[in-house]
């Protein structure tokens, strides 16, 4: 089955098509205009995605040496994400549906993380599933591909969204989470500072708000001034704000092995443990969730570097995976913003 997968969730426009594999991948990235505002302006993402969407399709079928009426289903992400910027995804992906008259399906931006995962390989279910990236932290029970139990989710920041916080403290370039990890390799922690946060319960909800809080405090009573932007120099980096940056990792790394392991206790016929979404990059993280699932003697899946962000293979190839299995939208399906949980509503054509 070719699946044309189509990416827009947040500041990221991303097309794949999947052909018995990854056939070509094409990604826009709108960094270097939301780094200008330290953050992404929504309004300014759907914009880029409207403007650029058409021809990133085009591109993309032309690597893949294909035309629009050679693919057999159609794959879009519709939710969570920044509203404005899903509707241009999936008010194209509509209107190329009826254009070629193919069919279409709506995909679960998150359950697409864990899937790419498993995009070089076979699924193993079932598992037990963190998704860890700037905008959701969630555990999930992935009894199969089209059947995911929601265990735990982040009440407030993500902890990408944390990272992304606290290195805009220290004006660190953006997006700071990977500038952040990257300091935390330079610094080291004898005692532990900061607050593994939301850990006094015995449930899997997240909540990284504290920590940023937190840091900012730190910062503050430390007299860390913030670092010049324009001439960013990691060797030139204080090693206090090292430190600081080993200990926000250690944080999260520690917080996230807790909530994971209590999730594989309330779910122990899990046979695997994946990891994935934009922090699933993170060195520190890979390595625990590695050793986690090495102590639990479970399978580890991560997803390559390439497939941790926001990308259109992970949107076609969970799109693949359903659509064999005879799952359809009809044209009514709608966007659905970050916030409010994605309906089941797809039809099913065949077994």
């Amino acid at each position: 089955m070719r699946v044309l997968g189509i990416e827009t969730s947040c500041d990221e426009s991303a097309v794949a098509l999947w052909d018995g594999g990854v056939r070509a991948c094409r990604t826009q990235s709108q960094i270097p205009m939301h780094a200008v505002f330290g953050g992404v302006v929504p309004e300014l993402a759907s914009r880029e995605h409207l403007r650029v969407l058409p021809a990133l399709v085009e591109q993309t079928l032309a690597e893949a040496g294909l035309g629009a009426a050679d693919v057999d289903l159609i794959a879009v992400t519709r939710g969570p994400g920044l509203l404005g910027a899903l509707l241009v995804g999936v008010a194209f992906a509509k209107a190329m549906a009826v254009a070629v008259d193919r069919p279409i399906l709506g995909i679960d931006h998150l359950q697409a993380h864990l899937m790419a995962a498993f995009v070089d390989q076979d699924p193993v279910f079932p598992a037990v599933g963190l998704l860890v990236s700037g905008g959701h932290t969630a555990l999930y029970a992935m009894h199969d591909v089209d059947r995911m139990e929601l265990l735990g989710r982040t009440l407030d920041d993500a902890a990408g969204e944390a990272f992304d916080k606290i290195a805009k403290l220290l004006n660190l370039p953006y997006p700071g989470g990977a500038y952040l990890d990257a300091l935390a390799q330079r610094g080291s922690v004898s005692r532990p500072f900061l607050p593994r946060p939301f850990l006094d319960n015995d449930h899997c909800d997240f909540s990284f708000s504290g920590l940023k809080t937190a840091a900012g405090i730190w910062i503050r009573d430390h007299g860390i001034s913030p670092l010049e932007y324009s001439t960013f120099d990691a060797t030139a980096v204080p090693a206090a704000v090292c430190d600081l940056c080993a200990e926000v990792n250690q944080a999260v790394v520690d917080t996230l092995v807790e909530k994971t392991r209590r999730a594989l206790v309330r779910f122990p016929e899990a046979r695997a443990l994946v990891v994935a979404g934009g922090v699933a990059a993170n060195t520190a993280v890979r390595a625990a969730c590695a050793a986690l699932a090495c102590e639990y003697g479970l399978a580890f899946f991560v997803p390559p570097l390439a497939y941790c962000g926001d990308n259109g293979a992970m949107v076609a190839f969970l799109g693949h995976l359903l659509g064999t299995r005879g799952y359809r939208h009809d044209l009514s399906f709608e966007a659905i913003p970050r916030g409010r949980r994605i309906p089941h509503d797809v039809l099913r054509t065949s077994s």
